[in-house]
């Protein structure tokens, strides 16, 4: 790792102006779980660390009846997955985050720092793509919001302009007939990045679904809603040949990658799985043969 020299800006306009002043040269640190890693491996070297540690209004966790939830971009994953908030409004949310890379990453990573890394084979990103979550950002030019699909661009890239850091992430208030389910697929227990993640959530009265967000990521370049599994479920009494149906048109539909984790062919399948295991979990039905 080569040396650099290490700002803490009290303020964000503070912060903003000074990554607007170094540009490419610098990089922002929240909980440094990912860049500390990619600097010892020599993928970054900044000559300066803007850590943003100390600016407090990215902290915090709070719920609304009427705005939903917010949650500041310095939360580590342990924190959203230990909220009494996010575990009673949110019960998806707080199992994904519980399930983030290891408990080293969990307790020290930050679930606005892993948004800005934009790594495609992590959890967050979907989970909050299925839940309508927005991204606030802000500079010293004011703030902006920013929906996960227009957030997330491509392969570790952001619509994050140079000068702006991420202030909160903000999730609709549930309506009372809302339910999730969220579910990742690991080769082996010993690898921390899912391979395949889905994340569902819906309006249901019932087996009927009403509404649906059907998100697929980590097989993907970056997370994916299913636009016509949504259209299938909506509408229909979910039986175990709808899950099977909109899983099949899941696995059809995304761009899937092919690299050395996985082949396309290999994604599509277990897509399939995993969207069909989800959908069938969340309705409460029993499916069998569709074990990785």
């Amino acid at each position: 790792m080569r040396d650099f020299d290490f700002l803490q800006p009290a303020t964000i306009d503070e912060a903003s102006r000074m990554l607007a002043d170094l540009g490419d040269d610098c990089r922002v640190m929240a909980g440094g779980s990912a860049l500390m890693l990619a600097m010892r491996q020599r993928m970054l070297t900044p000559t300066h660390i803007v850590s943003i540690a100390r600016l407090d209004a990215l902290r915090g966790i709070s719920f609304d009846a009427r705005e939903g939830l917010r949650i500041g971009a310095l939360s580590r994953h342990c924190d959203v997955a230990r909220s009494p908030l996010v575990q009673q409004h949110y019960p998806m949310l707080a199992a994904m985050a519980a399930q983030v890379a290891n408990p080293q990453v969990r307790h020290q990573g930050t679930i606005g720092g892993n948004l800005c890394y934009a790594d495609p084979a992590t959890d967050p990103p979907s989970c909050l793509m299925a839940l309508d979550a927005r991204v606030t950002l802000a500079s010293s030019r004011g703030e902006r919001v920013l929906g996960m699909e227009e957030f997330l661009v491509d392969y570790y890239v952001t619509a994050i302009e140079p000068d702006e850091v991420v202030l909160d992430i903000r999730v609709p208030a549930p309506s009372a007939d809302a339910a999730g389910r969220y579910t990742r697929f690991r080769r082996t227990a010993a690898e921390h990045r899912p391979l395949v993640n889905v994340a569902l959530s819906v309006r249901r009265s019932g087996a009927r679904c009403h509404e649906a967000r059907l998100v697929v990521g980590a097989s993907t370049p970056i997370p994916a809603r299913v636009a016509r599994a949504e259209a299938f479920l909506a509408g229909k009494a979910v039986t175990a040949e709808v899950a099977a149906e909109a899983a099949d048109i899941a696995s059809a539909d995304i761009l899937a990658v092919s690299d050395s984790r996985g082949s396309e062919d290999y994604r599509r399948d277990m897509v399939r799985v995993v969207a069909r295991r989800t959908i069938a979990q969340l309705f409460d039905l029993a499916i069998d043969g569709d074990k990785p």
